[in-house]
């Protein structure tokens, strides 16, 4: 498991990488690897960290932070994987001995994970209060790092460690004083918008669930109904990869996504229809060239993966020829015309040149054609010969051996060389009954003798061993064939790279074909502005799905306060807009009308309750838990969805939250967040616990009530809900009549101030006749008896009472 650091004048950064495999290998960490970073700023005294990413096998992201971080340092483990170890080669090799960090090589065991947790947890800090409990601790620190990200703990961990070796900024200080932690603060790179697993998880923007299949169990899980499971229409596993690095990393470069939704707008145009096609068919030809490089550098190449070479060529060379067809004002067409170079149609002729794909088939090995080598095609005509030359030769054979032997033929086995073979008469029981004159015993094999003659020693050292000799010199064409391919594979990184981009451009297309989706405009102003939106995910479950206009300004309606009966749609409509604002900072077309998204650096949640026994938070700590995130992080910049926050606890406290967190919010004016909060709480407006202010608008979903049965329109309209209909929700639930009616009296009870009186409560009559049967038979009792037991009297009259 790699681990590498970094540190500038002012920032000392850790950041550990792992791939994910089966065994700790080095030689594999690299595949899908994650990336988890944190550093120490001097300036601030503050430990900046970011949650695991992915990154691929030429670590992009690994690149940005350091552009961004600009370290002087970089510590990596000891046990580093070989991709890090190639990033740091080069990296040396690139920049000036001025800019070129110094390396540094750590034991692998500074970076274990649960030694990492204990080394977090046990360290005081000073924001901390020292009054706190280590349980309170726990729970206060989770509120702001993310221990579900566990290479950016082992990171933290790590870095804990390497403040305390080099002790930075307190070096010449009394040992007993430690480098000053003053802060713990999130680190997002500049262009990516801030998410955490929590929002993935309650937008279902992925949903990984267990394979119905039993014979795919072990394969791990496949993707459930989810955002990325709806749009991912790639056509080879380079676009999958791709398209799930853009899911993790939604970006605020509008350039590049203006560049993305530039290619889908052509691929949308009716004309370009075919060639839509032509592109999808050449992609799902393109295989895991990777793999079959690292088994050409081992001379482990089989026949399929040379199959699979030539197909990813061709429809390599396919794609290019179709790209240079195309506007090149597009940058993406524009790059495949030009990185695809020659290399690919030198690579595919000498494969259709030299292999042989049927004999290879036939014979499960690599086989060449006719007329590449004279000698193997002079070895292979004498070895097609061969069978009525053998023929002759047995014959002849049979006339020199004893009249009892009815035939024999003369056979060629590789490795041995030609056989003369006779059936076993019945007379030949033992080994010594085998030996005939003039003939050599080699074995016995189905009632089969096998000799060596004369002739056979002949044709040995004639023909020689044509099988092998064939093989070899076959092996030996496609060692070389195999260094000349390596020699060019470099264009083999771009046929990935754009074969991907290309890829997922053509997935969203069709997605936005299909659905009726359109193109999303951006502006720098702060706001968020859709017509006819529509949830990507509840629009292909029901029936029918009512668009909804979302509408927040600059300074007016900042934060949207949605009220309405349960299941009119309030929870749908928050996820839309997170939803719909998630697919346009992925260069997405997205369900709606029109949609105009201004700046956004992070989406913050509050939907669901992700409740899990290991994590040791009850349900309403794990919401605030979610609240305290936004509230620390969110910017004016930023979107916050809030459903039902507060409901995990006392009413009136709950709502005191609630209120509390919006009037934070407020206070900052216009540098409040977009703002979406969903309650039930009607007392937050009757009691008026928010200001008079334009930067708050009520909205509530329609309904109608038609006498018993409540209808829901699942429209958006201005204004607030002052009834639950409870009742109403309760009858659709299957409740039954008398418990919903009762339901209704002491809600009208409470709501007017009036006692609530037990129905089930016995009456006064009732009781009395118990109290006097009670009292008789007291009088009853001979105290005097040592009999009586009044203890158990006692307990049978409590139990009448």
């Amino acid at each position: 498991m790699g681990c590498c650091w970094y540190t500038c004048p002012r920032r000392w950064v850790c950041v550990p990488r792992m791939g994910i495999a089966k065994s700790c290998g080095v030689h594999v960490l690299w595949y899908a690897g994650q990336l988890g970073i944190t550093y120490y700023d001097t300036g601030d005294c503050s430990v900046y960290f970011m949650p695991d990413m992915p990154d691929n096998e030429d670590l992009k992201l690994l690149q940005k932070v350091i552009d961004e971080v600009l370290p002087q340092c970089i510590v990596t483990s000891a046990k580093q994987d070989h991709s890090i170890a190639k990033f740091l080669t080069n990296m040396g090799a690139s920049t000036s001995d001025v800019d070129k960090p110094e390396i540094v090589l750590f034991p692998n065991t500074d970076f274990g994970l649960e030694v990492s947790k204990q080394r977090i947890l046990s360290r005081q800090f000073p924001f901390i209060p020292s009054h706190m409990t280590a349980t309170e601790k726990i729970l206060y620190l989770s509120s702001i790092i993310s221990f579900e990200s566990p290479l950016m703990v082992r990171a933290l961990g790590g870095l804990l460690k390497f403040l305390d070796r080099r002790r930075i900024g307190v070096e010449l200080e009394d040992s007993t004083i430690g480098v000053p932690i003053l802060a713990f603060k999130k680190f997002v790179l500049m262009d990516i918008v801030n998410m955490d697993q929590d929002t993935y998880c309650v937008l279902q923007i992925f949903k990984s669930e267990v394979h119905p299949s039993v014979y795919k169990l072990a394969s791990g899980l496949k993707e459930g109904l989810s955002l990325y499971g709806i749009l991912n229409r790639c056509r080879c596993k380079w676009g999958e990869k791709l398209m799930r690095l853009w899911f993790m990393r939604p970006t605020r470069n509008l350039t590049e996504l203006n560049k993305r939704l530039d290619v889908i707008q052509f691929f949308l145009l009716a004309q370009n229809h075919e060639t839509v096609l032509t592109l999808q068919d050449c992609l799902k030809n393109i295989k895991n060239v990777p793999q079959i490089l690292r088994r050409m550098t081992l001379s482990h190449t089989k026949v399929s993966d040379w199959q699979a070479l030539y197909k990813t060529v061709y429809s390599a060379l396919c794609l290019r020829n179709t790209c240079r067809s195309l506007p090149s004002s597009i940058e993406l067409f524009q790059t495949i015309s030009q990185v695809f170079t020659d290399d690919l149609h030198y690579i595919a002729s000498l494969i259709s040149k030299v292999v042989d794909f049927e004999g290879s088939i036939l014979e499960n090995r690599f086989t060449v054609r006719p007329n590449v080598d004279p000698t193997i095609d002079e070895k292979k005509r004498k070895l097609m010969g061969l069978s009525d030359f053998l023929t002759e030769v047995a014959r002849k054979e049979l006339e020199t051996l004893d009249n009892r032997i009815p035939s024999c033929c003369v056979i060629y086995i590789p490795l041995i060389g030609f056989l003369l073979s006779i059936p076993r008469l019945p007379t030949m029981v033992d080994k010594s009954d085998f030996e005939i004159e003039g003939l050599d015993f080699m074995f016995l094999s189905e009632d089969k003798l096998h000799y060596r003659s004369a002739r056979t020693k002949e044709l040995d050292s004639i023909l020689g061993d044509l099988h092998c000799e064939i093989r070899d010199q076959e092996t030996l064409i496609m060692h070389q064939m195999q260094l000349k391919i390596l020699e060019r594979s470099a264009v083999f990184n771009n046929v990935i790279e754009y074969t991907a981009h290309l890829d997922v451009m053509l997935a969203l297309a069709v997605m936005a074909r299909e659905n009726s989706y359109s193109r999303p405009s951006f502006t720098h102003r702060h706001g968020i502005h859709i017509k006819d939106g529509r949830h990507p995910l509840m629009e292909l479950c029901a029936k029918t799905f009512v668009p909804n206009p979302v509408d927040s300004g600059e300074a007016n309606g900042r934060i949207k306060v949605l009220t309405g009966p349960n299941s009119s749609g309030k929870s749908v409509y928050l996820k839309m807009v997170g939803l719909i604002t998630f697919m346009a900072l992925i260069g997405s077309y997205v369900p709606a009308a029109e949609a105009e998204i201004g700046a956004v650096d992070g989406i913050y949640t509050r939907i669901h309750s992700r409740v899990s026994v290991s994590v040791g938070l009850s349900t309403f700590m794990i919401d605030l838990n979610q609240v305290a995130k936004a509230v620390n992080n969110a910017t004016e910049r930023s979107l916050v969805l809030i459903d039902e926050f507060g409901k995990g606890t006392n009413t009136v406290d709950g709502l005191s939250l609630l209120a509390a967190v919006l009037r934070h919010w407020l206070s900052q004016g216009t540098q409040c967040p977009q703002v979406f909060v969903s309650t039930n709480f009607h007392s937050l407006m009757q009691l008026k616990l928010l200001p008079d202010t334009p930067l708050v608008q009520y909205l509530t979903m329609e309904t109608h009530q038609d006498g018993d049965e409540l209808v829901f329109f699942y429209r958006l309209k201005e204004g607030m809900s002052t009834v639950s209909h409870a009742a109403n929700i309760a009858a659709l639930a299957g409740m039954p009549p008398n418990m919903i009616a009762r339901g209704v009296e002491v809600s009208e009870l409470i709501r007017n101030g009036k006692p609530i009186r037990c129905i089930d409560h016995p009456s006064k009559e009732s009781q009395m006749e118990r109290c006097k049967s009670l009292v008789e038979r007291f009088l009853c009792l001979d105290l005097d008896d040592p009999q009586v037991d009044l203890q158990k009297f006692m307990h049978s009259a409590a139990s009448i009472l």
